[in-house]
């Protein structure tokens, strides 16, 4: 079981409709990741379009803005705000 860590120094901003999706790397090697294994560690804010779709854990120093619509399949965690409306959150 792999562990991704990616580290934004800005803020994550998905467009509407916009997706992340897991996929096995082709080779045989496995299934594709999970998102408990999918760590976000973002410096700014974090942005979900309507009906966009993200995955994995997100730590984020200031807020969360989760449209209308909107999915993860993780976890947020954010030091000032999570704004949720209408979203879809299923732990991983």
């Amino acid at each position: 079981d792999d562990l991704f860590i990616f580290k934004c120094s800005g803020n994550v901003i998905t467009g509407s409709g916009a997706s992340v999706v897991l996929v096995a790397d082709g080779t045989g090697g496995g299934g594709a990741p999970l998102a408990s294994n999918i760590v976000w560690q973002v410096a700014g804010y974090v942005d979900a379009g309507t009906t966009s779709h993200l995955e994995g854990i997100f730590l984020i120093k200031t807020a969360a803005d989760f449209k209308a619509g909107s999915s993860l399949n993780g976890r947020i965690l954010a030091q000032t705000a999570v704004t949720l409306d209408s979203v879809t959150i299923v732990a991983p």
